[in-house]
């Protein structure tokens, strides 16, 4: 090893070692993880320790193919009637519903937690926090045959408000279809 490589590497782990060191040396008497619960607890939804990176980014993408994907295998077919007793096609529908249904849930999920990160939408995550709530058992209803019209449209008016306050906030929401593949691997991790 080189001299200036071996000086840089031994001042490298002389800082990291003192990093680790003297805060665990310091006389301060309180315990530093009940001042970072502290910290935390009292930290609006817009801080610095719980701030998104690109979270409206993140928030548009995440809205758009829950968007896409409660339009594409839940609203369409539900309009068209392959969900009905006897209509062709209707199991396959119901399998792709189901995912759709729980894929659209986990989206708008990550959408919210994304929305409040960022200053903008912190404010409209409030009010559609409970809309999506109500979502969680659309998928077992659709896989089980049970969704109603009041489910779909339900459904429909929580994508319409998320896409609203998206807009109003500058965060265009746009309805992106996911593939089949992506219904499956979001649905099973």
């Amino acid at each position: 090893m080189s001299t200036p490589l071996l000086r840089n590497s031994l001042a490298a782990g002389t800082l990291a070692v003192s990093l680790l060191v003297v805060p665990a040396c310091s006389s301060k008497s309180s315990n530093s993880a009940t001042d970072m619960s502290a910290a935390t607890s009292s930290a609006s939804p817009t801080s610095s320790a719980e701030a998104v990176k690109f979270a409206k980014t993140k928030f548009v993408a995440n809205a758009s193919l829950a968007a896409g994907a409660f339009y594409q295998w839940l609203y369409k077919p539900f309009k068209a009637g392959t969900f009905k007793s006897g209509a062709k096609g209707r199991t396959l529908a119901l399998v792709k519903g189901g995912l759709a249904g729980a894929f659209t849930y986990n989206r708008l999920s990550a959408a919210l937690t994304d929305a409040k990160g960022d200053p903008t939408l912190s404010k409209a995550t409030g009010a559609l926090s409970a809309s999506v709530a109500s979502l969680k058992g659309l998928a077992s209803k659709v896989r089980g045959g049970t969704a109603t019209d009041a489910d779909f449209n339900q459904g429909n008016n929580v994508i319409n408000s998320i896409k609203s306050a998206g807009a109003a906030n500058g965060a265009t929401v746009t309805d992106n279809v996911p593939s089949a593949g992506q219904l499956t691997q979001m649905v099973s991790s």
